[in-house]
């Protein structure tokens, strides 16, 4: 068995998968991730807290060979990265009792085609006992799908918290040990998944913060056995503060966006405001996600094409929707040929931004003075609003 242990009767079986670059075909890994599996031993039960990927589920089987008995396979979360091994999982131990949130078992039915009568489902605060380990379930719903739950061993103060507090990335250390590579890749990974559901994240924060807990087990990435800096962090991150920064996506066809751009952001430094500029076309969007996070605003960059966005712009307002930053405000600078309804169409495609829209800078062709002047006033604007804040 492959196991490296973490406290008496508490060990590590999962998979670190170092080569997976792209995640749900869209989230950039450039460290890779792992899919984090915990094999539990009390003195009367044992369990498996999460399995792994389906891809590595040999591989998974074969770190548990030499387990003798397994009475419960938990599960806290539905998504095939976690749940995906338990058929194979079953196969090797047919008398193991599925454990999940009431609402996870018509999905673990309808993705696994697992069979109803192999899942027991766990009230919200349920307990169950392992002899000399004691398993505690707690709901934290919509971090990040409706089914997620956490489980909490107060024997230990271990608390398994699936993609809550987690990080992609692959590695040999078991734990964070205060690396702040091991933060970015947390503050990716909410950016990424978390950030739509910060109000209910919010919630079950509170729940935790309740619990006593000296090491945070994630499904993905390394432990943290310095679980109030990724606690302290999420609280942060999902609090209504934002910083005095601006965000800017942009892409250019013919240079003149980029050269409004360059103007614009040494209007806005000259202003005091912090500037991020990404050029989409080699951006990396985990970074302008990261980015967005924390960003008081955000201005968006695009030339004119057919009278609409650029398709690389319009795709950057979408993720920008989906992820549904805290930022205050918003603005468009770009350019056009001969018509345009590029902001009418851009804004469009970010219902979900609860933002004051500070104006738009839209020259047709290179930047005149006037226009230059119209992104000196935008920068002082925005400069303002922030010291408001």
């Amino acid at each position: 068995m492959y196991a490296r242990q973490i406290k008496n009767g508490i060990y590590a079986v999962g998979i670190q998968d170092w080569g997976r670059r792209l995640f749900d075909s869209l989230i950039p890994l450039p460290d890779g991730t792992s899919y984090n599996s915990y094999l539990v031993r009390g003195s009367d039960k044992t369990a498996v807290i999460d399995t792994v990927d389906p891809d590595f589920a040999d591989e998974f089987v074969e770190n548990l060979k030499g387990l003798d008995k397994l009475d419960y396979i938990i599960t806290l979360h539905s998504e095939q990265d976690h749940s995906g091994s338990i058929p194979h999982l079953l196969k090797q131990f047919p008398g193991a009792e599925v454990i999940c949130s009431a609402k996870a078992k018509d999905l673990l039915i309808e993705h696994l085609l697992l069979d109803p009568a192999q899942i027991r489902t766990v009230a919200d605060g349920e307990t169950i006992s392992l002899g000399d380990k004691t398993l505690q379930f707690i709901y934290t719903p919509w971090v990040h799908w409706p089914e997620t739950m956490v489980a909490y061993m107060k024997e230990e103060r271990i608390l398994f918290s699936c993609d809550f507090l987690g990080s992609h990335s692959a590695g040999s250390e078991l734990y964070d040990n205060g690396d702040p590579a091991v933060m970015e890749a947390a503050k990716r990974y909410y950016a990424e998944i978390m950030m739509p559901f910060r109000t209910a994240i919010r919630g079950n924060l509170a729940k935790i913060r309740e619990l006593e807990i000296e090491i945070v087990a994630p499904s993905h990435g390394p432990l943290w056995n310095h679980p109030e800096s990724i606690i302290a962090a999420y609280e942060d991150w999902v609090s209504p503060r934002v910083e005095n920064k601006v965000v800017i996506p942009y892409i250019s066809m013919h240079g003149s966006t980029a050269k409004m751009v360059d103007f614009f952001s040494k209007e806005l430094i000259r202003n005091g405001v912090k500037v991020e500029l990404f050029d989409l076309t080699v951006t990396d969007i985990g970074k302008l996600a990261m980015a967005l996070v924390d960003a008081a605003t955000i201005v968006i960059g695009s030339p004119t094409v057919h009278v609409g966005p650029h398709p690389i712009v319009a795709n950057a307002a979408i993720l920008a929707n989906a992820i549904k930053p805290k930022a205050r405000f918003a603005a468009m600078i770009g350019s056009y040929g001969w018509a345009t309804k590029v902001v009418e169409n851009t804004l469009a495609l970010l219902p979900n931004l609860k933002v004051e829209v500070l104006g738009s800078v839209i020259c047709k062709g290179e930047a005149k003075e006037t226009d230059l002047q119209e992104l000196e006033d935008l920068a002082k604007l925005i400069a303002a609003k922030h010291k408001e804040l």
